[in-house]
């Protein structure tokens, strides 16, 4: 049995009166998906433990079978994997985003994304940052985009942090860290602020009428968690694609293999069919391929409702149907897409409510095939909810026939 999971980060969302009450994924032109869930099971997931703030990071620990409540420690120790990053026991990752603030008089959080600055730029910023501010207490590492971290040796993890994308055009002084080792951690940002307002990479950018990377934003901390390896519980061989250092993390803790892909970005302008054809190349010798496309969680912090839509036909035409067409080539398989949790354009920040999903398999008789399309509502019009969402796993890989046919008796 081969087995793919295609999941659209932040693609599920509330009704927009702009498009007559619908969502972004009603609006959208989304064939295959629409095809999935009609022909397969269409159902609810809820990928939010009560208690924890909805994210990519509680939402996929979830979505990969993992109790977000016994496994859950912070987003830094989880992007520290995929940089190849061992903590040790004492040793605090925090995420460290390169972000645009507004006038320093009472800098507001204009941009979280440094506008979407490059990996070039930024890796030469953070490499600047670490030769001023790096000692033996804290180290900074370059990552994806405007995606970094930094490690606190011996830090203090008891701290209330905020994620930049939660703030946007808010004065960030109601946001600043809070708890012990609160005074560090601004300390830190403040210097950053400093150092960064004549480096040469944003000289050049405002010349050039882009955003400057001008602050870093600490957050998302905690120590490395204790997790079984996927691979080890089901006896498969499985890989990671995305373009994005958490779900690479995951997956690294998961026992997954990062699968290289040209050209992916984290952004729009990502390679998405690529990623599918790479997840087909793989499954000759794999089990289980996880491809995840972070695009319409992008959009949805922008508030670009056309970007959301466009960001959802790409990856149902160019992601979706192309392992539908290509997965044929297999004899036996599962495919499922999902969206982690909703990214809501109106918030432009994630909400933790269930988010709809998708099974196809080539055993007919594992198909409710309903009819549904693949959106929010029709997915509650299912009545299959699974919760908590981390049961979902073990149901894809080894039970989801015996669940059909109980759902069909």
């Amino acid at each position: 049995m081969k087995y793919v999971i295609i999941l659209g980060d932040g693609m599920a969302d509330y009704p927009i009166d702009e498009i007559d009450g619908k969502t972004p994924l009603e609006a959208a032109c989304t064939p295959n998906m629409d095809q999935m869930a009609a022909e397969g099971t269409l159902g609810l997931i809820d990928t939010i433990p009560h208690g924890l703030q909805p994210g990519s990071d509680v939402a996929n620990l979830s979505v990969l079978g993992y109790d977000p409540l016994e496994t859950y420690t912070g987003r830094g120790p989880l992007e520290a994997a995929s940089l190849g990053l061992e903590l040790e026991s004492g040793d605090v990752a925090f995420r460290c985003n390169l972000v645009t603030l507004g006038p320093i008089e009472n800098p507001m959080m204009e941009d979280f994304t440094s506008g979407h600055i490059s990996s070039g730029e930024a890796q030469e910023i953070i490499n600047d940052l670490n030769k001023e501010m790096g000692s033996d207490t804290y180290r900074f590492y370059p990552g994806v985009g405007y995606r970094h971290l930094m490690v606190w040796r011996r830090g203090q993890e008891a701290l209330e942090t905020t994620p930049p994308h939660d703030i946007t055009g808010r004065s960030v002084y109601h946001y600043l860290p809070r708890g012990e080792g609160a005074d560090q951690v601004i300390r830190l940002m403040k210097r950053s602020q400093k150092i960064l307002k004549d480096h040469p990479v944003n000289r050049n950018r405002i010349s050039a009428g882009l955003k400057p990377a001008n602050s870093i934003w600490l957050w998302g901390q905690g120590k490395a968690p204790k997790i079984v390896r996927l691979t080890d519980r089901y006896s498969i061989r499985g890989g990671m694609i995305s373009a994005v250092d958490l779900l690479n993390g995951i997956g690294k803790y998961a026992g997954l293999e990062k699968i290289h892909v040209e050209g992916v970005t984290g952004y729009t302008d990502t390679n998405y069919a690529g990623k599918a054809e790479q997840a087909l190349a793989a499954l000759k010798d794999m089990d289980f391929v996880f491809i995840h496309v972070e695009a319409p969680d992008e959009m949805g912090h922008e508030g670009s409702l056309a970007g959301k839509i466009r960001s959802i036909e790409d990856l149902d035409k160019k992601v979706v149907g192309t392992v539908l067409e290509g997965i044929k080539n297999f004899n036996d398989y599962r495919v499922l897409v999902l969206s982690d949790h909703p990214t809501p354009i109106i918030l432009r920040t994630h909400s933790g409510e269930p988010s709809p999903f998708a099974v196809l398999s080539s055993e007919k008789h594992e198909n409710m095939a309903s009819g549904w399309s693949f959106c929010e509502s029709s997915a509650k019009k299912s009545g299959l909810f699974i919760s908590p969402g981390h049961h979902l796993m073990d149901l894809f890989l080894k039970g989801w026939r015996s669940f059909i046919e109980e759902k069909h008796s």
